[in-house]
């Protein structure tokens, strides 16, 4: 592997950009090959049936038939919590709750560090400007049949400056080629890209606009996580790391790009110019909305490396490749907002991977008080991590494995009471891609759901008296499981 000691020793990460990367979990036998797959039919087909496994590998597409055979495509690249962890730079090894757990330790009481601007590097290898911008000569797949388009961005993230204050914001959103100089991308309302453009347009100006189409792996999830309002998500990695992300001004945005970055564009987007984007497989497993007129960016500049490598992160029905590697994240997220508001005794927290690590939560307390359970559920379904676009949130005993679907339906169909357990929330934050959402609705921009929260813990005032489970403690069965497992096999 070409890491370096020192660094590994450094910052506990064994590598640095997204083709150190490739070479870690090729070392790890977790990389696949694949020559001559064609970008029409094959790529996508291949990437759904690699990420509706569970531990698959990730696969590396190259000599795609009708492009530059230096070009490459990657998927699936968070298909194994041994991947997701060699990211996070963490232990290999462990459960995805474990996982989890370690994530939510190593980003408490971060302290943000600025990136490091330099002067060159790796992304201006090729650099394309005014009529010579193409973006049509990537080999960028048809990820779903109906797709109103071919999606390179996907596994990416938009980079934009907030006008008041400057903040950077790195946010990933779906990016469609409309042609060879205009972008079509679509941001759901709320999400910080989205408050960052409308800033702009507010005012009657484009908006400048970076896109990252291949990167540092933990700087991409970064980009489709929760990080709180105001922070940089570079600041956010360069903090986990101990080191400062390195990047360059981009010449026509000023817009900091990473040094090492696969595929970047820059240019302007303007609500003065709007085109049919969509419609595009969402992560919910639907086509939740229809082709829509959305702003366009006007490419002004490409800059690639050789060989470059175009990362591929399609959503499908859920669980997949995003739902495995959000769940991980959003998780510890949440279960550290829960206690940041100061209540106790939070064992655990899932936000399951067959709900999109969004539609259905579900977290393990400890009751301690009269109404602890109820305080837990409104929190968890409104707070930053839950908020967008929930659907059910449980509360269940200390003793339920949050992220175990059988004891979670097990504690609801024997906790639970229809008519005294359940609370609904009206009129919640959703979005567009929802599907439950009545067109009528959507026609009036009305992108608001009902949450139900869903009380799963014994009765806290004879939850003594509550009828004994008849097997043994969990660590008693792990004992158990330990010993006897062999059995299994």
């Amino acid at each position: 592997m070409a890491v370096t000691s020192e660094r590994q020793v450094k910052t506990g990460f064994g590598f640095s950009g997204l083709r150190e990367w490739i070479e870690a979990i090729d070392h790890l036998g977790q990389l696949r090959r694949v020559e001559g797959a064609n970008a029409e039919e094959d790529i996508g087909a291949a990437t759904d049936v690699l990420q509706h496994a569970a531990e698959s590998p990730a696969v590396l597409f190259d000599r795609i038939p009708g492009h530059d055979p230096e070009f490459r495509v990657l998927v699936n690249s968070f298909g194994s919590t041994d991947r997701i962890a060699l990211t996070l730079g963490l232990s290999h090894g462990l459960t995805k709750v474990q996982l989890s757990e370690a994530w939510r330790q190593k980003i408490r009481g971060l302290t943000p560090l600025s990136p490091k601007e330099v002067e060159d590097g790796p992304v201006f290898e090729n650099v394309r400007r005014g009529d010579e911008v193409d973006m049509t000569i990537f080999p960028t797949p048809k990820w779903h049949p109906l797709d109103g388009g071919r999606y390179i961005g996907t596994g990416s993230f938009d980079i934009t400056r907030d006008p008041d204050d400057g903040w950077i914001n790195l946010g990933t959103y779906r990016v469609m080629i409309h042609d060879r100089n205009r972008l079509g991308y679509y941001i759901s309302p709320g999400k910080h890209g989205r408050l960052h453009r409308q800033k702009y347009f507010d005012r009657g100006q484009p908006c400048p606009v970076a896109m990252v189409f291949g990167a540092d792996p933990l700087l991409f999830l970064a980009s489709c996580t929760e990080i709180p309002y105001g922070v940089s998500e570079y600041d956010w990695v360069g903090a986990i790391r101990g080191e400062p992300m390195r990047v360059i001004r981009g010449p026509i945005t000023g817009l900091p790009i990473p040094v090492d970055a696969e595929i970047v564009v820059e240019g302007f987007a303007s609500n003065q110019e709007m085109l049919a984007e969509g419609p595009f497989g969402e992560w919910t497993g639907y086509y939740a909305s229809a082709s829509r007129q959305e702003p366009v960016l006007k490419v002004d500049a490409l800059y690639f490396r050789n060989q470059a490598i175009l990362v591929g992160s399609p959503p499908g029905q859920p669980p997949d490749e995003q739902s495995r590697y959000r769940a991980v994240l959003r998780s510890a997220l949440l279960h550290d907002e829960l206690e940041k508001v100061g209540i106790p005794d939070v064992v655990a927290a899932w936000q399951h991977e067959v709900g999109g690590s969004r539609l259905f939560t579900v977290v393990s307390i400890k009751q301690r008080y009269p109404g602890h359970s109820r305080q837990v559920l409104h929190v968890a379904a409104q707070c930053r991590a839950g908020a967008y676009a929930g659907r059910y949130t449980v509360v269940v005993d200390e003793d339920i494995d949050p992220s175990n679907l059988e004891e979670v339906i097990w504690a609801l169909c024997t906790r639970s009471d229809p008519a005294t357990s359940i609370d609904i929330i009206e009129r919640a934050w959703s979005t567009p891609l929802d599907p439950r959402i009545p067109p009528e609705r959507k026609a009036a921009k009305d992108f608001t759901n009902s949450r139900a929260l869903i009380d799963a813990t014994r009765p806290w005032e004879w939850k003594d008296q509550f009828a004994i489970v008849n097997v043994p403690p969990r660590e008693v069965r792990d004992a158990a499981h330990e010993r006897w497992g062999y059995l299994l096999t």
